[in-house]
């Protein structure tokens, strides 16, 4: 359900979004706005008290530059993830 959110939420952000079609990998969501290519990994945020209380990126997403979209859903709010290099 969070993915469904996302995809709706970067469509409404001018980007051109592709599901992951699989249940496994790196990347849930490609988007491309303004001709970059951007990877989303989408995750539950299940600890109102935690501002990211996700799991930290696998090295293979760390080398990718995927960035996770924090789902919250009390609020069915979306946030990016400010990921620390």
């Amino acid at each position: 359900m969070a993915e469904h959110y996302a995809i709706t939420w970067l469509w409404d952000e001018g980007f051109e979004v592709f599901h992951n079609s699989g249940c496994t990998g790196a990347v849930d969501i490609v988007g491309i706005k303004d001709g970059e290519v951007y990877l989303f990994d989408v995750k539950m945020n299940s600890d109102p008290n935690r501002a990211n209380n996700s799991k930290a990126r696998t090295k293979l997403q760390k080398e990718l530059g995927v960035q996770y979209i924090l789902f919250d859903s009390r609020t069915r709010k979306l946030r990016l993830v400010k990921h620390k290099e």
